[in-house]
């Protein structure tokens, strides 16, 4: 399923609305949709290397709208937000992640908004736990930002031969993303 999914955004990419696809992914991704928007920002880098800093520019202003969405979701509707968060299992580790987010909170924003494993968890959270909303949206602007401009840059200056390695192997990617994830979780616990 996720291959589909994959292929399905990686062919908006190529579509005429593209960049308006690309703000939609983005947008939905920090709030609710499971595929991170580089699957698209890396093939329309490619395809147009001149427009990589334009394209991470959407991405990062539509990722910090949607964060801001998943936010409101976990702090104005708290119950779906709980809902939301139980679907993706994280409801037994929910007093963890209180007590982690509340000693942590921004740390855990940072290493969240820098890696491509779902930042509708720390949005989310961050609403339910009250995090400072200014502080929120800064560490968005900061993370998610840093994120697609550092793809941006990497396809810009060395291009189809880091695609062509990702889309090769994707799953061993997404183990590696997983892995750094948890190490960086747990350097954040030990703070």
């Amino acid at each position: 399923m996720l291959r589909k999914l994959y292929d399905w955004v990686f062919s908006l990419a190529r579509s005429k609305h593209a960049t308006k696809s690309l703000a939609v992914v983005s947008f939905a991704e920090s709030s609710f949709f499971p595929i991170p928007p580089d699957v698209m920002l890396a093939p329309m880098v490619l395809a147009r290397p001149e427009r990589a800093y334009f394209y991470a520019t959407v991405c990062t202003i539509a990722s910090v709208l949607g964060g801001v969405l998943g936010y409101a979701i976990g702090y104005y509707l708290e119950p779906v937000g709980l809902a939301i968060l139980a679907f993706l299992g994280k409801a037994d580790t929910f007093e963890q992640s209180k007590a982690l987010f509340q000693q942590h909170g921004a740390w855990v924003i940072l290493v969240k908004g820098l890696t491509p494993i779902p930042f509708k968890l720390v949005t989310i959270a961050s609403g339910i736990f009250q995090f400072n909303l200014a502080l929120f949206i800064a560490l968005c602007v900061l993370t998610r930002g840093g994120r697609f401009f550092l793809v941006a840059f990497v396809l810009k200056k060395w291009g189809p031969a880091v695609l062509a390695m990702v889309e090769k192997r994707l799953a061993l990617w997404t183990v590696i993303g997983l892995v750094v994830l948890v190490g960086a979780f747990a350097a954040v616990k030990l703070i």
